[in-house]
């Protein structure tokens, strides 16, 4: 991240993109939450190897604090139940 040239940045145009990998990318990006832009960057990023490309992810970001407090309360009070050791067994 340390190269002199790492916040220029450039235009370019890609021509005859097959319509299979048009529609493939527009996917990406709605599932990334991402511009068709950003997607293209992170991929291409990633494809060439250079410093500071996106970690590969499961898609499962989005889920991430997706309860409303409720729910999590909910989650919480279960998981209580569950590690809860009843000594009867334990003998």
């Amino acid at each position: 991240m340390n190269a002199p040239d790492e916040k220029k940045t450039t235009h370019l145009t890609i021509r005859n993109v097959p319509l299979r990998l048009a529609r493939t990318l527009k996917a990406e990006s709605r599932r990334r939450g991402k511009s068709l832009n950003a997607t293209a960057i992170d991929l291409l990023t990633a494809a060439t190897g250079l410093h500071g490309a996106p970690l590969k992810r499961n898609g499962l970001e989005k889920l991430a604090g997706g309860w409303s407090a409720q729910e999590g309360r909910a989650f919480d009070n279960t998981l209580d139940e569950i590690r809860r050791v009843d000594p009867e067994i334990w003998k």
